[in-house]
């Protein structure tokens, strides 16, 4: 199978001991692409300096609502630097996170998701968002700009919401978390859902599929996330990373 993980955190520390042997291997792992979004200015940064080094990984470059804090015009005029690399394909992680408290203050973290929005816009880029508790507003945010495309990435929402979604011209992105046990909204959702409108992730190194829960998680887990969508959809493996990789490509624009 050629799988595509189309959102992998290859920045983040949990991979410093063999982040450059592990992301060599993946190919010949039945791993042919990968991207690697990133969370604010410096990560964004390391995902655009591993797509340079590392033919078969893309970057997306963003400031993720957990981390925009110290957010200011200058991170802004950054990402837009960065987003005019190469392999850069999108506006990203970007969007709305309700879920600790210790976040941002809710209206920060909608500024900041409206102007990474309004920068996608005007670079013609789609989007990949990150929403947690959060789905009534990111969803009246991505209505108000009705000319830019994105995934929701480890989509929690219901399938009404993703209904919506697909209206609006959206993909809808799995993890790991639909193999899980109590994953029943995913399932139902993956179920509802068009096969052409769908993606599979790991989210590395977060949210390990079974049978792999605990440990930490790298792309060439994204096979499980694939099996699972398969069984859901009532076909085979192969025909499913046929698909998800064809529709990867399409979305993030790569020949």
């Amino acid at each position: 199978m050629n799988l595509f993980d189309t959102h992998a955190h290859y920045d983040d520390a949990a991979f410093d001991a063999d982040r450059e042997a592990l992301l060599a291997s993946l190919p010949e792992r039945g791993v042919s692409l990968v991207v690697n979004p990133g969370c604010d200015v410096p990560s964004s940064r390391r995902a655009v300096e591993l797509s340079e080094r590392f033919p078969h990984v893309y970057a997306a470059v963003g400031v993720h609502p957990e981390n925009c804090a110290g957010y200011g015009p200058a991170d802004l005029a950054a990402i837009r630097d960065l987003a005019a690399a190469p392999k850069v394909r999108a506006i990203g992680e970007i969007g709305l996170d309700y879920y600790w408290e210790e976040n941002p203050p809710r209206e920060l973290q909608q500024r900041v998701f409206r102007d990474q929005m309004a920068l996608a816009e005007e670079l013609d880029l789609p989007v990949i968002v990150h929403d947690r508790e959060a789905h009534g507003d990111s969803l009246a945010i991505v209505r108000a700009f009705p000319r830019v495309r994105g995934v929701f990435h480890c989509y929690s929402g219901s399938v009404e919401m993703a209904r919506e979604l697909v209206k609006l011209g959206w993909m809808i992105s799995f993890t790991g978390v639909l193999t899980y046990k109590n994953a029943r909204k995913a399932v139902e959702t993956a179920r509802e859902i068009p096969l052409e409108r769908l993606m599979i992730e790991t989210d590395s190194p977060y949210m390990a599929p079974v049978p792999c829960r605990g440990r930490r998680c790298d792309s060439t887990l994204v096979r499980y996330v694939c099996e699972k969508l398969s069984e859901i959809k009532g076909i085979s493996p192969e025909e499913c990373a046929r698909i998800t990789l064809e529709n990867g490509k399409r979305f993030f624009r790569i020949p």
